[in-house]
């Protein structure tokens, strides 16, 4: 098991390294979709070519950043019943969801997805549109994003399991944002100090 728990401790590295890089994927995108709306409505100019790259990013964020998402449990899901019980009983109905619903339609995704990007890229496909960029690498981006979601389902389940048997702590998968009573103590304490510097201030 200590294997598998640290497999699973090198597949979370990697996620987490991947979604560190998408913030940069993110800016790059805005900053792109920004200079074309400036440049289409100052000068009457656009390019096909620029909007495909901003496409690129975003579906870059998109596939790419779901393995991220769940390796910080941060994927909508309604608690509303699941809440209610046990922690125990919250990782069973996380390991059936895992095993019955994410890791069957993400292989299959990836299974089917695989052979489009292949041949997208041997036959070097291009896009329609005037201007345009070649397509096999944002078809790439299929594989590569649910493969990196099988291999983060596989670090969740080893996870789960490990925490049933007593190995592994609930903090190594529990919800990593703030819960709503933390959010709303930092913007408390946010306006707290902020009053303090505006009094600081006006004694000055």
């Amino acid at each position: 098991m200590q294997i598998l728990i640290a497999l699973s401790k090198k597949i979370d590295r990697l996620n987490e390294r991947v979604g560190s890089a998408l913030n940069w994927a993110l800016l790059l995108a805005v900053l792109i979709c920004t200079g074309n709306a400036l440049i289409r409505y100052s000068f009457n100019n656009s390019s096909n070519g620029w909007l495909e790259v901003q496409w690129y990013l975003f579906a870059a964020v998109f596939l790419l950043g779901a393995p991220y998402t769940l390796r910080r449990n941060e994927h909508v899901r309604i608690d509303v019943i699941a809440g209610r019980f046990s922690k125990r009983t919250q990782v069973w109905i996380d390991l059936f969801g895992f095993l019955f619903f994410l890791m069957p339609v993400a292989g299959l995704i990836l299974y089917l997805g695989t052979p489009y990007a292949l041949h997208s890229f041997t036959r070097q496909e291009m896009s329609s549109n005037a201007g345009g960029l070649i397509e096999w690498p944002a078809k790439f981006l299929i594989p590569i994003g649910f493969g990196l979601l099988v291999l983060q389902g596989i670090s969740e389940i080893i996870k789960r399991v490990g925490y049933l048997r007593g190995l592994v702590a609930a903090s190594e998968f529990d919800k990593h944002a703030k819960t709503p009573e933390e959010e709303i103590e930092a913007i408390r304490l946010a306006n707290a100090d902020k009053l303090n510097q505006q009094s600081t201030g006006a004694s000055e």
